[in-house]
């Protein structure tokens, strides 16, 4: 069992030996272009499908909205991506800072600060915070703030354990949070249940936060859980990325991976239904799945076969994730826009919506990649 244990304890992030310290472009396009969605992709399309309206566009654009309760759609992998390329650059960056500072009360100042930085913004963003209404405020209901918990969940668990502790707590969040739903039952209707009004987790909420719950189906406490699991899947990449491993075989290795957990997801839905909502623990297994499959794609041709001339579109969108995220949500880009574009609306007609979403969308770019360019990378 001790050797067991060794076997993988080399990959433990509080090493900063036997690494790689090569940077992944491949990590950096696939961030870029979960961004695109986020901060205007969507929009864009929406302008396309309104303007073509043929079957197939039709269909295109229903899959950039979520999924209604069980199952999944494209779009429902913008929010898991997110949190797992959270994950993966965690690793890099706590050992950076374990390597510059081995002290860990000077690493838990930098993530107290962005726990609470991502936790405001995320009300900034979605939470109603700058109507300073007390009545309007939401407190826990944004990505952002799914981030925070996932972030601070995942720190806890890869300063404190050994790498196959970490499977193993990981593990341990997604099997409690089923047992939670299993066997608490919600008062007056039981337990088991996964319905958007009388599941567990939509109780906790409500009875947590009271006036401060979303109003939505949407549940985050309880899922707090799960959010720190997605998170941790990418950290394992992160420990993978890093390893000494040939890039060929860290493609194989990722393949594997990804499609392990999403035949493990479809073994557990009958039980434990996928449903993003919830953020149920087949969710995780399936969404996670499918981010491996991704980077692991992006990873052959970028870092296996070295094509990346065509990144570059997408890493300067990545590189300044958090701020394009933040600056898409609280500012409309068309507005901008418009001033350059208005002029076409009465030339082309049903296109315009498509013309006006691409112009908010260039002009977002254009500013990411002045910031890229002058190696301005807004960070927290």
């Amino acid at each position: 069992m001790r050797a067991f244990l060794e076997n993988f304890d080399h990959f433990n992030v509080n090493r900063q030996n036997l690494v790689s310290k090569d940077r992944v472009i491949s990590v950096d396009a696939l961030r870029g272009f979960d961004m695109i969605w986020i901060i205007g992709g969507k929009k864009v399309f929406k302008g396309f499908d309104e303007a073509c309206n043929t079957p197939f566009t039709n269909w295109i654009f229903s899959q950039l909205d979520h999924a209604e309760w069980y199952g999944f759609t494209f779009y429902d992998i913008i929010m898991p991506l997110f949190l797992y390329l959270v994950g993966i650059s965690m690793v890099y960056s706590t050992r950076r800072r374990l390597s510059a500072d081995p002290s860990r009360v000077s690493l838990w100042k930098h993530i107290a600060v962005r726990v609470v930085l991502l936790w405001l913004l995320g009300m900034a963003v979605q939470g109603k915070l700058l109507t300073y209404d007390l009545e309007q405020i939401k407190f826990y209901s944004n990505t952002l703030q799914a981030i925070a918990a996932g972030y601070l969940i995942a720190s806890i668990i890869i300063l404190y354990l050994p790498v196959v502790y970490q499977i193993v707590t990981t593990l341990g969040l997604m099997l409690v949070y089923w047992l939670v739903f299993a066997f608490v039952p919600v008062p007056g209707v039981g337990a088991g249940l996964y319905t958007p009004d009388g599941n567990i987790a939509i109780f906790i909420d409500k009875a947590v936060l009271g006036t401060f719950q979303d109003g939505t189906t949407y549940t985050w406490i309880l899922s707090s859980l799960n959010f720190g699991a997605t998170t941790m899947l990418g950290v394992f990449t992160g420990y993978l990325l890093q390893s000494q491993k040939k890039p060929l075989d860290k493609f194989y290795s990722l393949t594997a991976a990804g499609v392990i957990l999403i035949l493990l997801s479809y073994i557990w839905m009958p039980f434990h239904p996928m449903v993003k909502h919830l953020w149920t623990g087949s969710f995780v297994l399936f969404s996670g799945g499918i981010c491996l499959l991704m980077l692991a794609g992006l990873y052959f041709v970028i870092d296996v076969l070295e094509y990346r001339k065509w990144t570059k579109f997408f890493v300067v969108i990545g590189s300044n994730a958090i701020a394009a995220y933040v600056s898409a949500s609280i500012f409309d880009y068309r507005l901008i826009a418009k001033v350059f574009v208005g002029g076409l609306d009465k030339y082309v007609g049903a296109w315009y919506p498509f013309v006006l979403a691409l112009g908010g969308f260039t002009v977002l770019y254009l500013i990411l990649y002045y910031l890229h360019k002058n190696k301005i990378y807004v960070k927290i």
